[in-house]
């Protein structure tokens, strides 16, 4: 063996894209041949902070990962308690996931413990430095939970940038992987009938939880902007949109009724299970991300895995990761997405598939890996 490598973050039972992120980083530390497991949240969240209709999988545990579902998120007593336990367990290296500042109390003293037994090394994959919806406190709970870290490793630059305002600790920025433990691309046939989903039409999808950033009221204004054109009277083209609410629904289905484009819109608002991502990502023509701001987004890397082609906004670090050989970059605004939805149907989509297929070679999850050892 390397070496030991403990990961502190969520994974299953919970659910969501960083439970899938941590449990194949652990299988690609095992695959280096690191003694590898998961320290995971026993609670997460108090239902406050979640809006979402449950914080658990439905799906079976990841085979040959090591979990432990200990940390209580809340609980002081049980901060310490893990602390002197990964302490004593004495890892050559712990990663930690940072992506809320609610969380920096909790893993900020936990690490302070570990860090008293004078080998750990602890690297953060530091997903927000700065959260999308502000809290009071934000600030001092990040700082806390900085003071332990030896490095940073961040999946866009203004991550990185807003890591600069906190800490000149080492950091570097690498490409968020591609998740490919969601199975391989499906015949679109295939797909569609499994999602009950006419054969005939093309697919634009936006996947992943809604919430406000993510811009869905935006799509259906440029929708609505699209329908007034006639759009739709030419183009057999619907919109699928699925992921479960994060917040209330009825200022989206305000929007719906007031622009009148139910028939344009297939709503699948619920939480897409894991054995269920392969059928939305292969029957689509292109994945679109109108968001209103952004750091990375695990949809992107979806995307390249399945091989669709995307639409994304000019915010964040969605750009970079979109080049005009693979997708279209619209301004997050309704009127330019509604062009870059007509311009994408216009152009032919194999020459993006291709290009795809040689992009997405470059992001593995041994270079995340790599990159992890390599910073302490």
């Amino acid at each position: 063996m390397k070496g030991k490598v403990i990961i502190i973050g969520p994974a299953h039972p919970l659910r969501g894209g960083l439970a899938s992120f941590n449990e194949r980083m652990a299988k690609e530390f095992m695959i280096e041949n690191y003694e590898t497991s998961i320290y995971t949240f026993s609670l997460q969240y108090p239902s406050f902070l979640f809006p979402g209709t449950t914080q658990f999988s439905a799906e079976p545990a990841p085979s040959s990962v090591d979990i432990h579902v200990k940390i209580n998120s809340i609980n002081p007593l049980n901060w310490i308690k893990i602390g002197l336990e990964l302490k004593k367990k004495q890892p050559d290296l712990i990663v930690v996931r940072y992506w809320l500042p609610f969380m920096g109390p909790c893993l900020g003293t936990i690490l302070r413990i570990v860090k008293q037994n004078k080998k750990t090394k602890i690297v953060c994959i530091a997903d927000n430095i700065i959260p999308h919806e502000k809290r009071i406190g934000d600030s001092n709970f990040t700082k806390y939970f900085i003071k332990p870290i030896d490095a940073f490793i961040t999946m866009s630059g203004s991550v990185l940038n807003d890591l600069k305002q906190f800490t000149n600790k080492p950091a570097q920025e690498i490409t968020h992987p591609l998740y490919d433990n969601f199975g391989n691309k499906m015949d679109v046939d295939v797909a569609k009938k499994h999602l009950q989903i006419p054969l005939d039409t093309k697919i634009m999808l936006f996947f992943g939880f809604i919430r406000k950033y993510k811009g869905l009221d935006t799509l259906l204004e440029a929708i609505y902007i699209l329908k007034q054109q006639d759009y739709f009277k030419k183009h057999s083209i619907q919109f699928l949109i699925a992921g479960e609410y994060y917040e209330d629904a009825k200022a989206y289905e305000d929007l719906i009724d007031k622009y009148q484009i139910k028939e344009q819109l297939i709503m699948r608002t619920e939480f897409i299970q894991d054995s269920d991502v392969k059928y939305f990502l292969s029957c689509a023509d292109c994945v679109i991300q109108p968001y209103k701001s952004a750091t990375q987004s695990g949809v992107t890397p979806l995307a390249y895995h399945f091989e669709v082609p995307m639409i994304v906004t000019n915010v964040g670090g969605l750009p970079i990761l979109v080049p005009d050989t693979i997708g279209l970059i619209a301004e997050p605004n309704a009127q330019s997405i509604a062009e870059k939805i007509e311009l994408f149907f216009e152009q032919n989509k194999s020459t993006y598939i291709s290009n795809i297929q040689e992009e997405k070679k470059k992001y593995t999850w041994n270079k995340l890996i790599q990159k992890i050892v390599q910073i302490v």
